[in-house]
């Protein structure tokens, strides 16, 4: 399985087109991460998102907005641990509840804390988190052992080294990079597809 986290300053085409061909792929979801965006223009854009994922039927993921994702009735939330454990009383109208973590405790808190699916990471050396070492393939199996909720691993993730991450038993991947710069995007979730 295959989550495609957005990140619009990667993006070297219209950041909606770019989210249409992502769809097109139909991946198992869509993260709408683009963390430096105010409240509102963030709203706006989850707007605009969330009409191309209803089109072409694939979940859309909130990053971090509760409000947002509560209001526009989206289903789907991803938090940090520090707004898991704040946002105990306002996660009911939530199917799914997605929590980054990075240790084996966090992960154990997460699944207790209502945790429906756990990000783990960062798990290979990424651009996006440069001069930070990566926690490993240890870390993710680990991970993956001590929860009974899916895992999914981030950081680094190429094709690959798809039969690595199959073995440390993650349910699946998520990516930003490769979703946003892939010359043939609506491709990606194909690699991925017989993940289990």
């Amino acid at each position: 399985m295959l989550i495609c986290i957005t990140n619009r300053k990667l993006c070297k085409e219209n950041f909606l087109d770019r989210i249409e061909k992502l769809a097109s792929g139909k991946p198992a979801a869509i993260m709408l991460r683009e963390k430096d965006l105010s409240l509102t223009d963030y709203e706006t854009l989850a707007i605009q998102v969330n009409e191309i994922c209803k089109k072409k039927n694939v979940p859309l993921i909130i990053n971090q907005n509760i409000s947002v994702a509560a209001k526009l009735n989206i289903p789907a939330i991803q938090l940090s641990m520090t707004n898991l454990r704040a946002n105990q009383r306002n996660l009911q109208p939530f199917e799914f509840i997605g929590a980054s973590v990075h240790s084996q405790e966090e992960a154990l808190e997460a699944q207790q804390l209502g945790a429906t699916y756990l990000i783990a990471g960062h798990i290979f050396a990424t651009n996006s988190k440069k001069g930070v070492p990566p926690r490993g393939l240890p870390f993710l199996k680990e991970i993956c052992d001590s929860v009974s909720v899916p895992v999914f691993a981030i950081g680094g993730i190429t094709k690959e080294r798809k039969e690595m991450i199959v073995k440390a038993r993650a349910s699946g991947v998520c990516i930003m990079s490769e979703a946003m710069t892939s010359p043939s995007p609506e491709l990606l979730p194909m690699w991925w597809a017989d993940f289990n």
